[in-house]
């Protein structure tokens, strides 16, 4: 093959298609932009617009969010790895670990990215250790069966801490059967006190004699009788100014 014989493939190169040269050319006068208006324009976004109403996109519920925190990974099955290791393109020395870099110098992976989860897929005769980000169970027993290791190399998840709420502390206590820490266990008699002392003060109430009651309801000022005379009788005051009256009328 010659520098001259080289040459893209059909199709790969194509001649510009050139506008407004005469109504002939299939795209004279308008220029493919069809009739005059808004979608003749230059700038404009119609595209999604329904005339006004609520357009589809605004329509569909939103589902989900996009994790900023994860990590993309490299799926690895074990028959892959058997392969590359079969064809010679995988070499593994005494020692050495299995890692993201010589899968990538062996062809297995395209790009390291975030680095290699290890999936069971496939069968593994060789003795390999590996040092990956996460490893599945059925590859993890198989790498152990054939003798080799996996190390991880992603941090250990770490167990939740003591929840902020008092409340949520106190729940998380009673799951556990023990018993809330000093404050909360004093705050939560007082409140079960105070709750039982109400209760035991309404009981004394429903258990008291009616004369009793009568008593306690008097009012403050003084006794009842002096503030409802009893039928039949006037006040002290009252009989005396009318008396006054008679001797009055009486005398004249």
């Amino acid at each position: 093959m010659k520098l001259n014989q080289i040459a893209d493939r059909p199709g790969a190169r194509r001649n510009r298609r050139r506008i407004g040269r005469g109504i002939g050319s299939g795209t004279g006068k308008t220029g493919g932009r069809g009739g005059k208006g808004q979608t003749a324009r230059s700038g404009v976004r119609i595209k999604g617009f329904e005339g006004g109403q609520m357009p589809l996109h605004r329509r569909l519920p939103k589902r989900g969010f996009s994790n900023p925190f994860a990590k993309r990974l490299n799926e690895v099955n074990l028959g892959r790895v058997q392969a590359a290791i079969d064809a010679g393109r995988l070499r593994l020395e005494e020692g050495a670990e299995v890692d993201v870099a010589m899968l990538v110098n062996a062809g297995v992976l395209r790009r390291a990215r975030d680095g290699v989860r290890l999936l069971g897929d496939g069968k593994l005769t060789a003795k390999v250790n590996f040092a990956v980000y996460g490893v599945s169970k059925s590859a993890l027993a198989a790498v152990e069966k054939a003798g080799g290791s996996v190390k991880l190399l992603a941090p250990p998840r770490q167990e939740p801490g003591e929840p902020k709420g008092k409340n949520a502390r106190r729940l998380l206590a009673e799951a556990r059967g023990e018993k809330p820490k000093g404050g909360e266990q004093a705050k939560s008699e007082g409140a079960k006190g105070a709750k039982g002392a109400k209760a035991d003060k309404a009981e004394a109430k429903a258990d008291q004699p009616k004369a009793e009651k009568a008593k306690a309801e008097k009012p403050k000022g003084g006794s009842a009788d002096k503030a409802t005379p009893a039928k039949g009788k006037e006040p002290a005051g009252k009989s005396d100014k009318r008396s006054k009256a008679d001797r009055g009328e009486g005398e004249g």
